[in-house]
């Protein structure tokens, strides 16, 4: 399989960035809540390089993953680097002794997140870097002028290619457009939670990419029932029918599943060559709540 059959196309991010419309996320190559090291890091390190053998060119990390763990190990596993890997990564939090994701977004915290991702994984310059701004699924109010500005200014020195932004709200990203262009948008979406609808068409219109992350997260115990019969009905499984679901959104949708094993990693590539029926669609748009 090369990148050019990988289901689910490719994405122009960027004049100089085409990337394939299913990625592969790696937070959960790190330990138990995404803290210290992998109980299998070499099955980590075979699950990143199947990630290449099937061709897929788009890797979303971040060295507060771990922290550190997870940028270590894609160093590992794939330096030096195929020419066509973007690796996508973020700044903006650190982890606490407890587990936590403290916001680290002042100019000195980013200047030195983006040069601990650099040495990390053993770049001169990092493909695309996101701002996290808001919590785990939702944004935050308030102006990212600063911290945005002060990832400008590394991109000019030549560190950064692109920027992009992750949970923030339509008018953060209206901010920082004011100051820069970006390529892409993470933020909490899926077929149940689905208050970026707008945000996504809005986003697609411009040709910015949007990454939807927690593709299962946040479901009530009947929603979960309701895409359990039809992903039984369809013979595949839940996540299977969310990611295909995700992909027949909006073509500027990018998924990023994560996952530590090659099974369910071939079952996540595999998901994104399912097609849905018109019955099916409708279906599970059914589920989200009415606004």
């Amino acid at each position: 399989m090369t990148a050019n059959t990988v289901p689910g196309g490719t994405f122009n991010l960027a004049e100089d960035l085409t990337v394939t419309r299913m990625g592969y996320g790696t937070m959960q190559l790190a330990g138990p809540g995404v803290f210290g090291p992998p109980k299998d890091r070499d099955e980590a390190i075979r699950v990143l390089r199947e990630v290449i053998a099937l061709g897929i060119n788009h890797i979303d990390t971040s060295d507060y993953y771990g922290p550190f763990i997870t940028n270590e190990i894609v160093k590992e596993a794939l330096f030096p680097y195929p020419d066509s890997l973007c690796i996508v990564t973020k700044v903006g939090a650190l982890r606490d002794a407890q587990g936590g994701w403290p916001h680290a977004r002042s100019p000195e915290q980013l200047r030195q997140a983006v040069y601990d991702n650099l040495a990390r994984l053993g770049l001169e310059a990092l493909d695309v870097v996101n701002l996290r701004v808001g919590g785990m699924s939702a944004p935050e109010p308030g102006s990212i002028s600063e911290p945005f500005g002060a990832l400008v200014e590394l991109q000019q020195e030549g560190l950064i290619k692109h920027l992009g932004l992750s949970t923030v709200s339509a008018e953060q990203i209206v901010e920082a457009q004011d100051i820069a262009p970006i390529v892409c948008v993470q933020n909490f979406y899926n077929v149940a939670n689905r208050s970026d609808d707008d945000l996504i068409d809005s986003l697609a219109a411009q040709g910015i990419a949007y990454v939807p992350y927690f593709p299962l997260g946040g479901f009530n115990p009947l929603q979960s029932n309701e895409l359990d019969a039809i992903a039984s009905r369809l013979e595949v499984t839940a996540m299977a029918v969310a990611l295909a679901w995700l992909l027949q959104r909006s073509p500027n949708i990018l998924l990023i599943p994560g996952t530590s094993t090659l099974t369910h990693l071939r079952e996540n590539v595999a998901a994104a060559a399912l097609s849905l029926g018109a019955d099916d669609l409708s279906e599970l748009n059914g589920m989200a709540p009415s606004s």
